[in-house]
């Protein structure tokens, strides 16, 4: 154990505040305590800066409002997904800021403390000595995490808890780490355990979670009602039980719980975005736009920005009969965001905005570059996206680059049923019923070949020649599920017979990732990541 001019002499410490004098203030106070090391930020761009120097910070302390530019929780933000901390960075946030929004805003982003101002001398450094002795504590099982080496973090939380001993947060971690992998079964029972000792809201929610994953959806709302009643601030819950509605279809009590969230704690970029999306299902766009305004604010700063705020808020404006602002919105998503799906989707939207308002001849230009960029990578559109592109280029006139779109989402939901029928449904809007049929039955029969080769192969033990015939199918069709799942379990056979291999390891997470993107709740899924996690390290 560290004594507490040691906890002090030898670690790094980051000062960030926009006011001179307390940027000072804490300098000195942290100069009291030992500290040797100091740099001092006065802004987001400065802290940036020496995050980015190759030696890790032990401690930031960071206020919230820190100028012009991004706020303390963003730079907190960029800082974790650029792995600019590691594992034995402790972040407090130290602010005058009171107001409950901000403070349960903040929180939602997990610093390691939140300490509002004034503060003296005695209160910094008994905190920071716990937040610092904590970080300590747990360094080689956040490490192992960081790496993504699961089975050796679970050791290490074992190793820590040892006979007789309770640290309730790294049965946080330990709990949470199962349920991460997909360990549903183990997650349950751990979950369970701790919840017979105490009554604490993140076990109860993390239980809800399993739950949800494996399609408990009753009692997953159960559990998470019980947390809102006994601890009504703690968000996650709340976001959690929206989902669980939205899974079952009722999307106007999911709506009207995360209205419910937003008033509390208004600045989660991720929960503002989906409630625009879940009143846009719903036809409420006046909520939706109000949503994906603020969505787009509180981006405007964040690393975590995405566009998907932008197509949104462009469409209502478009059903809004306010195409002057969708076409502008739609500019930015391809000036702002060098991601090429989104652009895909912000080209249909600009044609159908210009279908709308009768210009047929930019409609025309949109439909052509929209072709050129399925010819490209027919896989890159979703398949709600792919839906939409295909009607507007039926409209546009280009039934090949529609029939092409259309099969690609055909080869990849060859056994989804109600989407075949949404496809039927578009070709029949063109006039082009018998062309549907000849197409589906061809596409979907010509994936069935494929997998059950693939399939047969694995069967028949030929493990490698399996994952080489898959390997392709997905290169083909990166978005069709049972390839995915097929390529997996022939890679664990493999894996099980001739010891594990780090890049086939790999190859299969990825495949899983994207399934569990696909569709959350496929319980291969959970039995295809509980089974690599079994397979013993070289």
């Amino acid at each position: 154990m560290f004594t507490s001019d040691s906890i002090f002499e030898n670690r790094r410490f980051l000062i960030v505040d926009d006011f001179q004098g307390m940027r000072a203030m804490l300098r000195e106070m942290l100069k009291a305590f030992g500290s040797r090391t100091i740099s001092v930020a006065a802004n987001a761009k400065e802290a940036i800066a020496y995050l980015e120097q190759s030696d890790k910070y032990d401690a930031v302390l960071c206020d919230y409002n820190i100028g012009p530019g991004k706020n303390g929780q963003q730079v907190l933000e960029e800082a974790k997904y650029r792995h600019l901390i590691g594992p034995a960075t402790a972040w407090v946030i130290v602010t005058a800021e009171k107001t409950s929004d901000m403070v349960i805003g903040a929180a939602e982003y997990m610093p390691d403390d939140y300490i509002i101002k004034p503060i003296n001398e005695a209160a910094l450094r008994s905190r920071l000595e716990k937040v610092i002795t904590k970080k300590a504590e747990l360094y080689d099982i956040q490490k192992a995490i960081f790496a993504k080496n699961f089975n050796a973090a679970l050791s290490l939380c074992d190793k820590a808890m040892g006979p007789g001993k309770a640290n309730n947060e790294i049965l946080r971690i330990k709990s949470n780490l199962l349920l991460d992998i997909g360990r549903y079964d183990k997650a349950k029972e751990l979950f369970e355990k701790i919840l017979s000792v105490r009554d604490v809201p993140w076990a109860k929610t993390g239980l809800a979670k399993v739950a949800f994953h494996m399609g408990e959806m009753e009692t997953a709302q159960r559990l998470l009602k019980e947390v809102i009643n006994e601890s009504r601030s703690y968000m996650e819950a709340h976001d959690w039980l929206a989902k669980t509605y939205h899974q079952r279809g009722d999307l106007e009590e999911a709506q009207r719980i995360l209205v419910r969230c937003t008033e509390t704690s208004p600045n989660s970029m991720n929960r503002q975005k989906t409630l625009g999306e879940i009143a846009h299902k719903r036809g409420d766009l006046d909520v939706a736009e109000k949503a994906f305004r603020k969505t787009i604010k509180l981006g405007e700063n964040s690393i975590l920005n995405t566009p998907v705020a932008h197509l949104g808020l462009a469409k209502i404006c478009t059903e809004k009969d306010n195409p002057s602002e969708a076409l502008q919105l739609l500019k930015s998503v391809h000036k702002e965001f060098d991601d090429k799906a989104a652009s895909l989707h912000a080209k249909v939207m600009e044609g159908v905005v210009y279908q709308k308002t009768g210009d047929h001849v930019n409609a025309r230009k949109a439909a052509e570059e929209l072709a050129a960029i399925i010819q490209e990578d027919p896989n890159l559109a979703s398949t709600d996206v792919a839906l939409e592109a295909a009607g507007f280029l039926f409209k546009a006139g280009d039934k090949e680059a529609a029939q092409s779109m259309l099969e690609t989402v055909v080869k990849n939901n060859h056994d989804d049923d109600a989407l075949i029928d949404q496809v039927k449904e578009i070709f029949d809007q063109a006039g082009m019923e018998n062309e549907s049929r000849q197409m589906i039955d061809t596409s979907r029969r010509e994936v069935v070949e494929t997998n059950n080769k693939g399939v047969t192969l694995a069967k028949e033990g030929q493990l490698d020649e399996a994952i080489q015939w898959l390997r392709n199918a997905k290169a083909m069709l990166p978005n069709n599920k049972q390839i995915l799942l097929n390529f997996t379990h022939a890679a664990i056979l493999a894996m099980q017979k001739n010891g594990r291999n780090d890049n086939l390891m790999s190859e299969a997470k990825e495949c899983l990732n994207r399934v569990g993107a696909l569709d959350p709740l496929e319980k291969r899924r959970i039995q295809y990541l509980g089974m690599l996690e079994a397979i013993p390290s070289r």
